[in-house]
């Protein structure tokens, strides 16, 4: 039942030792985010398990292959979103994935296309070009890309980075949509609300190292409640954002305002 296993992983550039005996599990099906801030090694992790970068000690088994010695067939059952989409402006949505799909040698691109439209709200928007697409759009189309072929495991590598309120929340429905399909999902991300929100399990990784692993509730219990005699509720800055200017008609399920 474990999608990504970890054990010792270490990197190093230089004398910059970046990754410090990483060990990790990740159950299939769920959506697991790696938390950390600027430099702490997650981007690192996340190369070395998609095969684009070698570690320097330690073993990584994605999917039932070994990342060191079947890179071949890690790569066959995985897909990879950075922190910028990989999405070409020229083209329209479908035209994107209609590419994809023909570079995968899969039956029916033009099928393919218009499925993985649906799936994440773009097929009234699937005849524009992507120059004319708002962040959370291109982002949307850019997981929709990663996903052709149906890989059973998804790196997203900080995947809202410089998005504003309203295309974070659009993305957060694209992950979520993901793990109700089945897909495993290993988030990166810097933003705490974003983890608390999406991930089954969390993972804080500091300067190279695990140094918490466990569920929301299991995180939580490692502080003591704080004694609070009486808190009136204000709104939040982003519940100002949408009750002024409204969800974008068509957007993935959205979190609600008093989460």
């Amino acid at each position: 039942m474990t999608a990504i296993r970890v054990r010792g992983m270490e990197k190093s550039y230089g004398e910059l030792q970046v990754l410090r005996g990483v060990d990790l599990d990740v159950a299939r099906g769920s959506i697991f985010a790696l938390l950390g801030s600027n430099g702490a090694g997650k981007t690192t992790l996340v190369r070395i398990l998609s095969t684009l970068l070698r570690a320097d000690a330690g073993t990584a088994v994605v999917n039932g292959c070994e990342v060191g010695t079947q890179p071949a067939r890690v790569r066959e059952s995985i897909s990879l979103t950075g922190q910028f989409a990989a999405v070409d402006e020229i083209l329209t949505a479908r035209e994107n994935l209609v590419l994809v799909a023909r570079l995968r040698h899969l039956p029916d691109p033009r099928g393919v296309a218009d499925g993985l439209l649906a799936r994440f709200s773009l097929t009234d928007a699937g005849a524009r070009k992507v120059a004319t697409y708002s962040g959370g759009m291109r982002r949307r189309l850019d997981i929709a890309m990663s996903l052709v072929g149906d890989p059973p495991v998804v790196f997203l590598d900080e995947p809202t980075t410089g998005l504003d309120p309203e295309a974070r929340q659009e993305v957060w429905g694209a992950v979520r949509e993901l793990a109700r399909e089945g897909m495993t999902v290993l988030l990166t991300t810097q933003y705490l609300e974003e983890a608390e929100q999406l991930a089954e399990r969390i993972a804080i990784l500091h300067e190279g190292r695990i140094i918490v692993e466990g569920t929301l509730a299991e995180l939580k219990q490692l502080l003591p409640p704080a004694e609070i005699e009486y808190v009136e509720k204000q709104p939040s800055l982003e519940d100002v954002f949408f009750a002024v200017v409204g969800r974008r008609q068509g957007a993935p399920d959205s979190v609600p305002a008093d989460k």
